[in-house]
């Protein structure tokens, strides 16, 4: 464990299990294992070995600053138009800040994405669809990961609905993931 950083918890903070995604609390005092800091957010390892995904916003919680992909930036929804392109692209580049919290690698990287649609809304602006997957069926991890990915596709400039679909079919394998994935996890 000797690339993990423990830290004393200064206060009682709410976080999510993983790979069941429920609830918890680390507790002030208690000292734990930082194991991945991606996307906004961080694994802990406590001493039953036990994984939890701690908010970036509760980042003081364990002694780290907030990071720039957990700020929470309200755009106020305005009627200029964004090309389809444009809204693509940052669609795209937004989801690859969503990491796996047991892998450090990003979920379009891990090959999670399945399609991702855009359509105009006609009150104005673009709905975006995403279907993806998990590297494991039965994940508990499925709807924190949909509501982040939902969350940070609503910050785009002229996204004004988000929408993800989690799916099984077909199931994920090694083989969806990226080339510079497989390097990085080693399997190269």
């Amino acid at each position: 464990m000797s690339n993990y950083e423990l830290v004393t918890v200064t206060r009682d903070c709410k976080v999510i299990t993983i790979p069941y995604g429920t609830e918890s609390l680390l507790f002030k005092d208690e000292k734990v294992y930082i194991t991945q800091t991606l996307g906004g957010s961080f694994t802990v390892q406590r001493d039953n070995g036990q994984l939890a995904r701690v908010s970036g916003t509760d980042g003081d919680a364990i002694g780290k600053e907030v990071p720039d992909e957990a700020k929470v930036f309200k755009m106020q929804y305005d009627d200029e138009p964004v090309d389809e392109k444009t809204v693509e692209q940052n669609v795209w580049e937004q989801m690859k800040t969503c990491y796996d919290p047991e892998i450090p690698v990003n979920i379009v990287e891990l090959g999670l994405i399945y399609g991702c649609v855009i359509k105009a809304v006609p009150e104005g602006g673009k709905r975006v669809e995403v279907v993806m997957t998990l590297t494991a069926p039965g994940c508990g991890m499925s709807t924190v990961l949909k509501n982040e990915i939902e969350e940070k596709l609503k910050r785009i400039k002229g996204v004004r609905e988000a929408y993800v679909e989690v799916t099984f079919e077909p199931p994920w394998t090694q083989n969806l993931m990226t080339e510079a994935a497989r390097l990085q996890l080693g399997m190269m």
